[in-house]
Order: structure tokens, then C-alpha cells, then sequence
């Protein structure tokens, strides 16, 4: 089997199971590996230490399938780790009526590159490394017997593909796509666009989040910042708010945000569907008075590299700060980031500021995560992402 041979400096970390090793790390390639083929991973005395993906055009040159040289890379490896990740959520699946779930969450189930969303019957898998395209047909064979009913569809478009060097796909592999697909969560009903919509059509990981906002809301009014389908508006309209403003600049999100309040039963009339650039209606929101009593602030991440990172506090900052000046007094601000790079209390700091800057008195009431099925392995604290704070502002 080809090989990588790691240099003796870098040992010590893979003996720490992180499951990505970068081009600096690599001593040596032997046998000229295959874009995506598995290898071994040696140490320069030959002694074997992981199996993993070969990517070439990347900086994380490889990354690691299994640490077990017993273990091999194939269709019943795939099965086994559907067996585990499915054990890991029985909890919270057996708990209540969810039919929308993360399955497998990329490197944090030991599958790096590999993300599994399901949607009530239907299985919506992306992959953005090469060793994941390369074990497309183990994977996908593994899915189909562990569920054999469900459809199974692609969204492997993201642009970290590039970096990879393999072509975006996207399209339906196995059975076809329901029309509508319609998940449910906490008693929340809501249509996913697997086709169109962002990532694979919907964000479970704020789950939780939701289900926590519903209890602010009774008789306030709310601002629903990037919307997207109005699932959190949902949650404001079940727990008693008097209005609910959803904000996105997609009108087909706005579209299907009023079907899901419609397909709740719920009341139309306290809810608007604005269509807007959200710096800019904050803005002039603040220049023509306008307030609310809660807030919620889910923007797309900011910061995609180390590089930006300067540049994404600065924008938490601003749009906090506005969302604070917006807010009447004792009114709370569910704020979030969902850039990995940006780390808790680097988050807390800025929103921090932004209440200084905004000359409002700011106490933190709760700290909100990923909901649970994105879970987070303990060798791999990249897959700690979704961060959040609800803020009572004074």
C-alpha cells in the first residue's frame, strides 16, 4: 500500500489522534498515491501508525481514516460507523418526534470529509475531501443497507471541493426526492429545500437554539435577522409573540419561511417576510426609531481563514452593536457565530465591546451551542463551531 512517512518531529501529534496531517508534517511519499487512494501513515522508523486519505493538492495532505491497522477502509467499515453514529444519537432520537438529524458529523465521527443530514426518508450526504469521494461507492453501498428505503441525495457543491481538487456534484443518487420534504422537531413542522437551499437544505444545529428562544417571545415583538426559511420565527410565533419580522436577502428562504407558518397553523398576520440586506435595514431601522424586544442574529460565518478572522470580529461587532441600539430596554439579543475559527470567549469579548460601544448596560443570561447530534470528538475540538449568547439588554 502507498505510504506517507511522517518526520520525527511531527509523531508526537498523530500519537494525539487528530485526524488531519498537513504537507510540512511529511517526510516522505511513497509509491506516488492516488488523489483520495488510502495509505499508511509511518513514522521514519517504518512503524505504522494510522491509515488514512491521500490528498495531494491540499495543504492537509492527509487525513485519517482509522488508527487501527487491523481495520480496513471498505463498505462494512462505513456500516460499522452508521451502527455508532446512530448509537451516539439514540437519545435524542428516540426522545420525541424528530425526523431531522445530523448522522455524521464529518471528522467528529471519525469520517473526515464526510457529512450525512437526514430529512425524514431522505438521506442528503456532502463530501469536500478527497479521500471521501474516493470511498463515494463504500460509502454510499453502506447506506443503502443500512437504510433501504431512504432516498439519497447529493449536495457535494461547496467550494472547499476545489481545494481538494475534485468537481462539485450535486443531484439525486439512489430513489427520488419527495416533494415537499417535510421534517419535525419539538412540535415544529418544516420544509426543507434540499436542492436549492443552503448547505443540505436546512440547519439542525440550532435545533436546540430555537426551542430555547420560544421562551422570550410571549407578547414581544421580534427581528429575525438572516431568516433564512423563518424556522426561529416559528418558535416566536408558537411561544406568543406579537409580531415576528423575518429578515433574508432570499426571497425563495422568505417564500418557504411563510409556508412553514402556514403549514403550523399559525397566525400570518404577526408575521412579515422582508426581503433586505440586514446591515443595511438595522441601519435604517435605528435611523427611523424603530425597536423590538427580541432579537435574534444568525448570520452566515464571517471568517473562513485565520486571515479574516480581524475582519469577522469586526463585523460581530458593528451588527451587534446596532442590534443592541435597537432593542428596548430589558430586551434580549440571541446572538451567534458560526465561524470555527472564531472561539468562544474571542466571541464574548466582541459582543462584549459592541455593548460598550452601544452605551447599553449588557448582562449574559444564557451561553447557547450545536445542538447534540453535531457532536463534537474529544481529539478533534475543530468540530466545536456554533457558538451563542443570549444578551438582556438594558
Amino acid at each position: 500500500m502507498p505510504a506517507i512517512i511522517l518526520r520525527g518531529d511531527r509523531v508526537k501529534a498523530m500519537n494525539r489522534r487528530h485526524p488531519w496531517i498537513f504537507s510540512k508534517a511529511i517526510k516522505k511519499v511513497v509509491d506516488n498515491p492516488q488523489l483520495g487512494e488510502t495509505i499508511d501513515v509511518l513514522d521514519p522508523d517504518g512503524n505504522w501508525l494510522a491509515r488514512a486519505a491521500y490528498s495531494p493538492h491540499s495543504q492537509i495532505r492527509a487525513r485519517v481514516w482509522t488508527f487501527n491497522q487491523q481495520e480496513l477502509i471498505d463498505q462494512s467499515f462505513f456500516e460499522q460507523k452508521i451502527d455508532r453514529a446512530m448509537a451516539i444519537r439514540h437519545r435524542i432520537i428516540s426522545n420525541g418526534n424528530l425526523t431531522g438529524y445530523r448522522l455524521f458529523a464529518a471528522e467528529s465521527d471519525g469520517l473526515p470529509g464526510i457529512t450525512v443530514d437526514l430529512f425524514d426518508t431522505t438521506l442528503v450526504l456532502q463530501l469536500v475531501s478527497a479521500g471521501a469521494e474516493y470511498q463515494r461507492d463504500n460509502l454510499i453501498a453502506a447506506l443503502k443497507q443500512k437504510f433501504p428505503s431512504f432516498n439519497i441525495y447529493e449536495r457535494s457543491d461547496a467550494d472547499s471541493r476545489g481545494k481538494e481538487g475534485i468537481k462539485k456534484a450535486r443531484g439525486i443518487i439512489h430513489g427520488t426526492l419527495p416533494s415537499p420534504l417535510v421534517i419535525e422537531e419539538n412540535g415544529i413542522k418544516a420544509y426543507v429545500d434540499v436542492e436549492k437551499g443552503h448547505k443540505t437544505g436546512f440547519y439542525l444545529d440550532q435545533r436546540d437554539n430555537r426551542a430555547k428562544l420560544e421562551s422570550y417571545c410571549k407578547d414581544k415583538t421580534v427581528l429575525n435577522c438572516f431568516s433564512y426559511t423563518g424556522t426561529f420565527g416559528l418558535y416566536a410565533l408558537r411561544g406568543g409573540a406579537t409580531k415576528v419580522t423575518n429578515v433574508d436577502l432570499s426571497q425563495d428562504a422568505l417564500d418557504i419561511a411563510q409556508k412553514n407558518v402556514e403549514l403550523n397553523g399559525l397566525d400570518l398576520n404577526r408575521a412579515e417576510f422582508v426581503k433586505h440586506d440586514v446591515f443595511k435595514l438595522l441601519r435604517k431601522y435605528k435611523e427611523d426609531g424603530v425597536k423590538f424586544d427580541v432579537i435574534v442574529m444568525d448570520p452566515p460565518k464571517f471568517a473562513e481563514s485565520k486571515a479574516q478572522l480581524t475582519g469577522a470580529c469586526r463585523g460581530y461587532k458593528d451588527i451587534n452593536r446596532i442590534a443592541m441600539e435597537l432593542l428596548n430596554p430589558g430586551g434580549f439579543l440571541l446572538t451567534f457565530s458560526c465561524s470555527g475559527l472564531m472561539e468562544a470567549n474571542l466571541f464574548q469579548k466582541v459582543v462584549a465591546d459592541a455593548a460598550l460601544d452601544a452605551r447599553r448596560d449588557v448582562v449574559f443570561v444564557e451561553k447557547l451551542n450545536q445542538a447534540q447530534d453535531h457532536i463534537i470528538a474529544s481529539y478533534y475540538p475543530e468540530g466545536y463551531y456554533l457558538k451563542g449568547l443570549v444578551c438582556q439588554v438594558f
